[in-house]
């Protein structure tokens, strides 16, 4: 069935075509002799008409004329029905020389002609176009009441978007206009639609038209600029929804499918890193690649991110099996051309990793495996020795042992004069890493950050969760700050740090402005559609044990010096012996396997003298059991 209405369909723009080349040259032979062609001129005009059909069609079915679809007819299809109607009107210029023997046919009338088939053929295809994306009036078939639509921004995502409505009737939405801050758009009308006024218009806009909902339609917004418009929105009682930012959306390409709701993340969000792209691409393309920890937020990350440069073979080592199935599923659907290795397994496990490592010989290791939740290896410090130091240094020594190229350890910021052993620890395997790189060829590399938004655990999801009980949202301290930064954004950001090591130097990225937690939740309320501290209440619970009220990126004396990207500095490599910081972990080691949970502590003194712990001492006993996850990111 489908054949045959194409083959229908072919036959009739080939018809079509017959009638333009035959109507534009009677039109050519009319206008030259005032629509009363002599006797002797019309008798040339069907002499001529066969071979002119014959050439036309010819040429343009050489072309590509005669195929493709109206409907989405371009600038670029206007180019080839130039090139198209000037190589034909120059054949049929060169027969009617021959055929008339240079005189018999007007000069006119072949100019006339061309114009004419031109004009036509190009405009029968743009009228197509017009009724289908309903520049002119047609017949709506769906009845049901459309979504009224307000676009903010009038560039090129705005008119995508405005372009997608109108084209689209299945979406049931109605573009009513734009509003936009810049005044060369004031009054100008932008895929048929006017720009109404500036931002600070939506809400009389909205009420006079009747908008159910305004689009954000400015990918390259920064958190301050997409605060003040969000703001302004909220004022009108609208739904407010907008775009990705321009890091996550593919190529630039902008959709109507893209829209969501308006985010903490968004507000916060900062301008896009610009990355080396090259740079990066010269370490990973074609190469063998692990990451430990693959199924965490920074992890699963790092994984997308890899896998866009083509590695060799990327292996996924996760000791959760759930997460690193939902890691591996999505990247096997969205990489399907990467080959994906998924590997069960625990950092601690120093035979399973070799055997690991021996396998694959990965030429670069991210290690983002790590327990992170400071509340939790408070109450587990022997734990969080034996994952996060001894489990780096296993992961570290493989990767000297079997030659790996390039080693990048995820760190954190509370590894800065630590108060808790979560950061005590990470600052440890900081200190062995550092001391590692300085006798081996591979590339040993530290990135340090603060908190990410959205990761596992953080808390964005627990007020997320709260709120939607109808609260209360918990904070732990009015004056508690933190630093954030974005998944992606954190996760490209070590790409690119990656890429500039030597070896043994700690990079920081740079976090932008520290945020107080108090001032997200009240943001993340009033996102949710409520009034903060009216409709959901804050209450203010304490410091939690081993938080501090403010996190630091950098140790006293490390220096930091800027790097070639204006959001990476590096810090100066700590000087350490490394037999003695072996005995240590040793030791550590030998603490967590007995349980001695003041000695774990005390040794990690030992280890990070600037680390202070704030939890109460502890007998050599058991621990509460606290059930905890490896494979989290550092952060």
């Amino acid at each position: 069935m489908q054949r045959v209405l194409e083959r229908s369909r072919i036959i009739l723009i080939i018809l079509l075509q017959v009638a333009i080349v035959a109507g534009s040259l009677w039109a050519a032979f009319a206008l030259r002799f005032d629509f009363r062609i002599p006797e002797t001129y019309l008798s040339r005009f069907y002499s001529l008409l066969p071979a002119v059909l014959l050439i036309k069609l010819g040429v343009f079915g050489w072309l590509g004329l005669l195929r493709g679809w109206w409907r989405y007819v371009s600038m670029a299809d206007l180019v080839v029905i130039v090139k198209a109607n000037v190589i034909a009107s120059l054949l049929v210029l060169l027969y009617a020389f021959l055929a008339f023997r240079g005189g018999g046919i007007p000069r006119t009338v072949l100019v006339l002609d061309w114009v004419f088939c031109f004009m036509t053929m190009g405009g029968v295809r743009f009228i197509t176009r017009a009724f289908r994306e309903h520049y002119l009036p047609m017949p709506s078939r769906n009845r049901l009441p459309r979504k009224r639509i307000l676009v903010v921004g009038a560039g090129d995502a705005g008119q995508m978007i405005a372009r997608e409505i109108r084209m689209n009737p299945a979406l049931n939405l109605e573009m009513v206009g734009f509003v936009d801050d810049d005044p060369h758009k004031r009054k100008q009308r932008f895929q048929g639609f006017p720009v109404m006024g500036k931002v600070r218009r939506a809400g009389r806009i909205c009420q006079e038209k009747g908008v159910d909902e305004i689009i954000i339609a400015i990918p390259s917004a920064s958190g301050v600029e997409l605060r003040r418009i969000v703001e302004l929105c909220r004022n009108t009682g609208v739904v407010c929804k907008t775009l990705p930012g321009m890091g996550q959306m593919i190529h630039g390409q902008v959709s109507i499918q893209q829209v969501k709701d308006v985010e903490l993340e968004d507000l916060l969000g900062r301008e896009p890193a610009c990355l080396d792209w090259a740079r990066i691409a010269n370490y990973l393309q074609g190469k063998r690649v692990l990451v430990t920890g693959a199924g965490g937020s920074i992890g699963s990350e790092i994984c997308r991110q890899i896998a866009r440069f083509q590695p060799k073979k990327l292996v996924l080592f996760e000791n959760g099996e759930t997460p690193l199935f939902l890691i591996e599923s999505e990247l096997r659907s969205s990489f399907p051309t990467v080959p994906i290795v998924p590997i069960v397994g625990d950092i601690r496990f120093k035979a399973r990793v070799e055997a690991i490592f021996d396998e694959f010989l990965p030429e670069v290791v991210f290690h983002a495996a790590a327990y992170k939740h400071v509340p939790m290896m408070e109450c587990n410090p022997a734990e969080a020795a034996n994952n996060n130091v001894r489990g780096t240094r296993i992961i570290a020594d493989a990767a000297h042992r079997f030659g790996a190229e390039r080693f990048v350890m995820i760190s954190t910021d509370k590894a800065v004069n630590p108060t808790n052993v979560m950061g005590a620890s990470k600052r440890a395997a900081e200190l062995y890493v550092q001391a590692l790189a300085k006798r081996s060829r591979t590339n040993f590399v530290t990135v340090r950050f603060g908190n990410v938004l959205g990761s596992n655990g953080s808390v964005i999801p627990i007020f997320k969760e709260q709120i939607a009980k109808g609260g209360p949202v918990t904070v732990t301290h009015p004056e508690v700050t933190r630093y954030f930064m974005t998944i992606p954004e954190a996760s490209q950001l070590v790409l690119q740090a990656a890429s500039m090591g030597k070896g043994g130097e700690i990079f920081l990225l740079d976090m932008g402005e520290p945020v107080k937690i108090v001032k997200l939740a009240e943001e993340l309320i009033q996102l949710s559609g409520y009034q903060p501290y009216e409709d959901i209440e804050i209450i203010f619970t304490g410091l939690r044990p081993g938080e501090k009220l403010y996190e630091e990126l950098l140790l006293a004396g490390e220096g930091v010096q800027p790097t070639c990207h204006e959001k990476i500095m590096v810090a100066k490599a700590a000087e350490c012996d490394e037999a003695v910081l072996v005995r240590q972990i040793e030791e550590l080691y030998q603490l967590a396997r007995s349980l001695d949970l003041d000695g774990v502590v005390e040794k990690l003194q030992e280890m990070v003298p600037e680390f202070q712990p704030t939890t109460p001492g502890r007998r050599k006993s058991k621990p509460q059991l606290v059930l905890v996850k490896n494979g989290s990111d550092g952060a």
